[in-house]
């Protein structure tokens, strides 16, 4: 237990520590100091930021404000959706969606209670304030916390007698059947130890009067919003409850609350000690865009997302913000560049001191049929002579998947570039950004244009974002085909590649920095079949197949 100290330009109550499953995940970019404020929910920023979005950004919120009317105020899901308070700032498609998923998930519950109920098991029932766990202190502790408090995120049910507790855990589409262990103990233990309350937005737990009648079991269920399959991740008396919290999650709660050290990435864009952090590299003008013209909720943006919204605007804001997708829709040049790229990354992650040449091809790649194996394998084949580790010096450092930050704060926008390969040579930085593609090589001189990425790595190269010799350092593009593969070097610091790239990144970010709406506007030669949120948007069109060509589309993995 460690005392914790306000970071700058950051105040409020910081006595009140708060955590959820959320909090336990283990992602490779997370940060561990961003992570120990976000459970101290009553730290925020100062001066405060506005907080406000146009368009709703939470995926589950009006799904769960159908389900409230319909399963707490016994209205019709046709009579909840016709009320614009469920849905209010939400895109049509979005609404569409919530829709779909509500009647999904009623009728899974329905069907999970009959069987329950034939078994002679009791029937449960929503419950109108959420479980909170809760431990207060008679003073602060080491860490400066004078009050804990645990939270679920789920759908709370509880049967007539108060013995049986249960919390539903929807997924985008199927259940999620590897959920860790981790989040189902803390779900569970604060269905089996935690009291009716209010979460008022800034304010700490304020409990009922009445705690309520103590469980004697809890469930833990997984639901898919999109198949309506279920799984019973926790069947479990209050005893087993707190025995799996303690061997599963406890020890990651006390990590999550402590923990030390920055690390720029996704979790930048809702951190609240952003603007003192000294550790998140700033790039004024990056997206060479003006300041929304109207205050905003901090954003985060890659180049794969601002090609997405090019595409269509309602595209991006279902598909990348809401992460809506059909699985369906998507078609074999993404799943072969992502099977690729993964086998690569895992490749170069694994051996960085191994040349691809002497890696066996693999038997199979996830996600590709057999008819779709030929030509990714032909891909990595190419690879071979290519790759950047042949002949690489033993005291050089390679990091796959390097993840770089750079926050524009002219436009208040967290910019996260995903590089594939980040590499040392001889002082100098190298970035090798890897494409698969089925169409023609192209132009080397609309390299930037074809694969904005180029040009987002120019400006982070420029603005010394990756450090190193300039006159060592470039950034190397990789095109594999399955019938060959080319290799191009671009130098970052040449001034009208500098000036290309400014240009590019402008075009792409300027109107997605503006935009309030994201109405569908799909562009002239995007094919709405390709797109994994047309079930939903009642815009979607078709273009006759000679007119959809892709071009460099089909590289953006």
């Amino acid at each position: 237990m460690t005392a914790f100290h306000k970071p700058p330009q950051v105040d409020g109550d910081g006595q009140l520590i708060r955590i959820g499953p959320p909090l336990l995940r283990q992602e490779p970019d997370a940060c561990p100091a961003g992570r120990a404020l976000r459970a101290r929910p009553l730290l925020v920023q100062w001066p405060k930021r506005t907080r406000s979005e146009p368009v709703k950004t939470f995926s589950f919120a009006p799904w769960g404000n159908l389900l409230d009317a319909v399963e707490r105020d016994g209205a019709s899901l046709m009579e909840a959706v016709a009320d614009p308070e469920n849905t209010r700032r939400c895109a049509d498609a979005h609404v569409r969606w919530a829709e779909e998923a509500a009647s999904t998930y009623l009728a899974a519950r329905a069907r999970e209670q009959s069987v329950r109920s034939a078994a002679g098991y009791p029937a449960t029932r929503p419950v109108r304030r959420q479980w909170v766990g809760v431990d207060q202190l008679r003073a602060p502790d080491g860490r400066g916390a004078d009050r804990y408090e645990r939270t679920a995120w789920g759908r709370q049910y509880a049967s007539e007698d108060g013995s049986l507790r249960e919390i539903w855990i929807p997924s985008m589409a199927s259940v999620k059947r590897d959920r860790p262990m981790p989040e189902i103990a803390a779900a569970a233990h604060v269905a089996a130890t935690g009291v009716p309350a209010e979460l008022p937005y800034g304010e700490r737990a304020r409990l009922s009067e009445r705690p309520g009648i103590e469980p004697r079991r809890v469930r833990v269920i997984g639901v898919g919003l999109g198949d309506g399959s279920t799984q019973v991740l926790a069947d479990w008396d209050v005893a087993e409850a707190k025995r799996h919290f303690d061997e599963h999650a406890k020890a990651r709660m006390t990590r999550a609350v402590d923990g030390r050290g920055t690390r720029p990435g996704q979790d930048c864009a809702r951190c609240e000690a952003l603007s003192g952090c000294s550790d998140l590299p700033r790039v004024s003008g990056l997206l060479g865009a003006h300041a929304p013209r109207r205050p905003r909720k901090r954003r985060s943006v890659s180049v794969s997302d601002l090609r997405v919204y090019r595409d269509c605007p309602a595209r991006y804001h279902l598909t990348r913000v809401l992460k809506l997708r059909d699985a369906e829709a998507e078609n074999q040049a993404i799943r072969r560049g992502r099977a690729v790229d993964a086998w690569l990354n895992e490749r170069h992650a694994a051996s960085p001191r191994t040349p691809c040449r002497y890696a066996p091809l693999p038997d199979s790649l996830p996600g590709l049929s057999a008819a779709e194996l030929p030509a990714a394998l032909a891909m990595i084949r190419h690879h071979r002579g290519r790759c950047p580790l042949d002949g690489l010096a033993p005291d050089e450092t390679v990091e796959p998947q390097r993840r770089v930050v750079g926050y524009d704060t002219q436009t208040d926008v967290v910019v996260i570039a995903d590089c594939d390969l980040v590499y040392t040579d001889r002082g100098g930085v190298v970035i090798r950004e890897t494409k698969t593609a089925s169409h023609r090589f192209g132009e080397r001189r609309e390299l930037v244009r074809t694969y904005p990425q180029l040009a987002l790595a120019v400006l982070l190269m420029a603005s010394d974002t990756f450090g190193g010799d300039p006159r060592r350092s470039r950034i190397e593009l990789e095109v594999l085909r399955e019938d060959g593969a080319r290799l191009e070097e671009i130098d970052p610091f040449d001034a009208s590649t500098l000036d290309q790239s400014r240009r590019v990144i402008t075009e792409l970010a300027a109107r997605w920095v503006a935009d309030e709406t994201y109405n569908p506007a799909p562009a002239e030669d995007f094919d709405c079949a390709d797109c994994e949120a047309r079930r939903w948007c009642t815009a979607a069109r078709t273009l006759p197949r000679d007119r959809a060509i892709r071009g460099t589309r089909e590289a953006d993995r």
